[in-house]
């Protein structure tokens, strides 16, 4: 079977503007694509894999309501957005019981699959989204890292503020979170230590040093290919307004870019979304990695090739995993 004939399984959400966008790169190769979303199971989405009864060590199907994959036949696996079902209509122990099930039954299936490349392998982008590992991989690598606390002591969050002034409070994880029904979204936020009291006992905070930048960019990086995007915006957290940033493609400097594809081989991972800081120094600040970052928006304003590189690694497969 030819390379452009085993399909790629896309992993993902039913609304995915990013991941349409390399859906619609893919077919326009003539690359075969079977889209699905965990939380479908059921009619909607059927799994068959046996084991143990012919030669190939899994073989089976997965069935979606316009499409049909040999499991044998697939060539890599993008990992998206994908979403585990919740079966609210189950009482709680079943639901939880079910929620188990799904993970370890369709999971384990893709798991088990031998010469697929993934992008990225679930469990590797797990490994990878600790902030505070982060943070010890990049200092380890040579990438300079703002000074960052993280504790669930008052005293020490306040000596800390004390020792470096201007200090941000951020999230170690983002996490869907709603108060009296309103959804909120954390920023990293300025927190000086007249703000804290002994609540901070109750889990971990990540206090970080500002870095005083010029700027900030994101990097991506897929397989081997580097898009850095440099993103002025004068806001501490440029997320908080996308209208107010503008964008231009720059070149990393050669030491940074070979310490972010370090970082990734460290992980195992192919694919991530660096966010850094730019020092008036002209230093580069590493913040974090998003294993699975969104990039559609800056592919849109800036023109960069990066649903195509995304198709480039998903077309060729891998006998890695």
């Amino acid at each position: 079977m030819a390379a452009t004939d085993r399909p790629v399984l896309v992993a993902t959400e039913p609304i995915d503007v990013t991941a349409d966008m390399v859906i619609s790169e893919l077919n326009r190769r003539g690359v075969p694509v079977v889209r699905f979303n965990p939380a479908d199971i059921g009619d909607d989405l059927m799994v068959s894999a046996l084991f143990g009864v012919c030669p190939a060590p899994v073989a089976g199907q997965l069935r979606t309501r316009s499409r049909i994959v040999r499991l044998e036949h697939a060539q890599a696996v993008y990992w998206r957005r994908p979403v585990w079902p919740q079966f609210e209509y189950l009482d709680t122990p079943d639901a939880r019981y079910a929620a188990a099930q799904t993970r370890h039954g369709l999971g384990g299936i893709l798991h088990s699959l031998k010469d697929v490349r993934w992008v990225n392998q679930p469990m590797r982008d797990a490994a990878a989204d600790y902030k505070p590992r982060q943070l010890a991989v990049a200092q380890r690598l040579g990438l300079t890292i703002p000074a960052t606390l993280v504790t669930n002591s008052c005293d020490d969050a306040r000596e800390f503020i004390a020792s470096h002034g201007q200090v941000i409070h951020k999230t170690l994880r983002w996490t869907p979170y709603e108060r009296d029904g309103i959804g909120l979204t954390s920023w990293a936020e300025p927190v000086t230590a007249d703000e804290l009291d002994e609540s901070i006992a109750v889990t971990p905070h990540l206090f970080q040093a500002i870095v005083d930048k010029t700027a900030d960019l994101r990097v991506l990086v897929v397989g081997e290919q580097v898009f850095a995007v440099r993103i002025e915006s004068g806001l501490l957290d440029w997320r908080r307004d996308y209208s107010a940033l503008s964008y231009s493609v720059v070149d990393l400097p050669c030491q940074v870019h070979k310490q972010l594809l370090a970082f990734l081989d460290h992980f195992g991972l192919v694919s991530g979304s660096f966010d850094l800081a730019v020092g008036r120094d002209g230093e580069p600040y590493f913040l974090e990695l998003n294993p699975n970052g969104q990039w559609g928006w800056l592919q849109q304003a800036t023109g960069l090739p990066m649903a195509t590189a995304f198709a480039d690694l998903l077309a060729e497969g891998s006998t890695r995993r």
